[in-house]
């Protein structure tokens, strides 16, 4: 499938003025070549060690008939079910890249007890369970390991037969493994996380599920000559130009899948784009819209819509929408037309896309407070079972549910966002994700949903490095299930809570507005939120 990005005649002048301006200065080229010097002095380091992806798919190919084997092997002795520990990047792709081909893959990628449960609850004696951290000290999935270890051993099932590790060579999780026995795959230490969709990180899951990954890396390189050429048609150039051409720039990004045949393509762009772009206070939002979101009625003007579809060029002529841009193509293209764009619209941003200097403080945060285990904060109130915590009292000041969602709205700024982070067990709870639509109708801005602590790794970051123009709404849930994690001193609901408050620590300190919502009863309490929300 041809790679096709369509853009609204509005902006097609501001497009292609931007675009040939990095044809003259050679910028696909040098991608291509891996020039480091294309994001400036200060990044240049960062990108000499970051540009891996760039040869992904033929420094792929030798691993598919390993994968192949591997998968063979455990089909034989009937180990058939797929587990994925993996956090931002290395559970996203892998997911899209399973949902896409219809194969069934158990991504586990929360620290919530009930979901790590869910997981350990399948036949174990069928399971593999795929461990990918790049760094190896990941703190969910070395957690998810101990778990599993431990299931193992409580069943007589020896783990090295059933654990694989996706790691970089030398990691602390690469010399666990040897020492315990478990298959490793290495990682190019060369590919940063969020793009390393066409790497060990995306392949191995998804083909020892089952994915024909040969098909999608054969995807992927009948579009490299279309990115590497310093051409006005090079769809890469254009995407990029696109995503930061306006003038005032819209600094969001509206993703809209629209009849395209990839499944939840949009959530691993955001994660792609939002730590990316998402530093020294400037960056690309990506917003991820259902067809029928507020968004695309009320049309803010800081939000450019990017349509997900079959085929743009058909849409294009079918339907008109005016001011969006079209984008389709096969799986394995749109990986590299956004790792490529991603990277080409940090060149024009001026800012490193290979770094991620503000996520690491949520992670400390959370830390702190397992190490130090403080009394937790008194609500400000309770209404309805459901407990309210705020950065700031006045935001509690109405004692109402109601009144502290608008006085959160409030707060907005005329360029603000909201966003919305679940730090819940999203297999029975994902019914919140509807909250999503209900407060961007009833703030009147642009609002995100992210699953806790899966966003930590991703939008994360621009959270904390982004503009200061985002309104925060964190939901947590109290309940009586909880596991021990082996070895450690505390559990995963211990953990997720640390999680959900270190990181509401850090957006407090950064004058972030922030309100804490935990329900204490699943289905009631789901419901009072969504009335307040209305």
């Amino acid at each position: 499938m041809t790679v096709s990005v369509h853009v609204s005649p509005s902006a097609t002048a501001a497009v292609d003025d931007i675009v040939l301006r990095l044809v003259a200065d050679l910028v696909a080229s040098r991608v291509t070549a891996e020039d480091p010097t294309l994001w400036g002095a200060e990044a240049e380091a960062d990108a000499a060690e970051r540009l891996g992806w760039v040869q992904a798919v033929s420094a792929s190919r030798p691993l598919v008939d390993e994968i192949v084997a591997l998968r063979d092997d455990l089909a034989t002795r009937g180990i058939d079910r797929v587990v994925l520990s993996g956090m931002g990047g290395s559970s996203l792709a892998p997911e899209v890249i399973a949902n896409t081909a219809g194969v069934d893959l158990t991504v586990l990628d929360s620290t919530a007890p009930a979901q790590v449960l869910a997981a350990l609850d399948g036949d174990l004696a069928r399971t593999v369970l795929v461990v990918s951290s790049k760094s190896g000290t990941t703190i969910e999935t070395d957690s998810h390991r101990r778990a599993f270890e431990a299931a193992f051993a409580d069943l007589g099932i020896d783990a090295a037969e059933h654990i694989v590790v996706v790691t970089d060579p030398g990691s602390e999780l690469d010399a666990l493994a040897a020492e315990a026995g478990y298959r490793v795959f290495h990682a190019d230490p060369a590919v940063g996380g969020r793009y390393s969709a066409l790497t060990a990180f995306g392949l191995v899951p998804t083909g020892l599920a089952g994915v024909d990954i040969t098909e999608l890396l054969d995807e992927a390189e009948a579009s490299l000559l279309e990115f590497a050429i310093d051409s006005p048609d090079n769809p890469a150039l254009r995407l990029a130009a696109a995503i930061t051409a306006s003038d005032p720039r819209r600094d969001k990004l509206g993703l809209v899948a629209d009849g395209s045949h990839i499944d939840g393509l949009p959530d691993w762009i955001e994660q792609l784009i939002a730590e990316s772009t998402g530093k020294k206070g400037t960056g690309i939002l990506p917003v991820v819209l259902l067809p029928v979101s507020p968004e695309l009625e009320s049309r803010p003007q800081d939000l450019q819509i990017v349509r997900l579809v079959e085929d743009a060029d058909q849409f294009h002529l079918r339907d008109r929408h005016p001011g969006e841009i079209l984008v389709s193509g096969s799986l394995g293209a749109m990986f590299l037309l956004w790792e490529h764009a991603t990277a080409i619209a940090g060149h024009l941003l001026g800012i490193n896309p290979f770094d991620q200097p503000d996520v690491e403080a949520a992670k400390a945060a959370a830390r702190g407070l397992l190490d130090e285990r403080p009394a937790p904060s008194a609500p400000a109130f309770v209404q309805d079972g459901v407990e309210v915590c705020v950065s700031d009292p006045a935001l509690a000041a109405s004692g109402t549910l109601e009144g502290v969602l608008d006085a959160l709205w409030a707060q907005l700024p005329t360029d603000g966002y909201v966003s919305i982070q679940a730090y819940v067990n999203r297999l029975d709870l994902g019914q919140l994700k509807g909250m999503r639509e209900l407060a961007a109708a009833d703030s009147g801005r642009p609002t995100t949903f992210g699953w806790g602590p899966r966003f930590l790794h991703s939008t994360g970051q621009y959270h904390k490095g982004g503009p200061a123009q985002g309104v925060f709404l964190q939901i947590l849930e109290r309940t009586d299930v909880d596991l021990e994690i082996p070895g450690r001193p505390f559990t995963f609901g211990e953990l997720i809570r640390a999680q959900a408050a270190g990181d509401a620590a850090v957006l407090a300190s950064h004058g972030r507005p922030v309100v804490s919502l935990t329900v204490t009863d699943a289905v009631d309490d789901v419901l009072t939120l969504f009335t307040a929300a209305q």
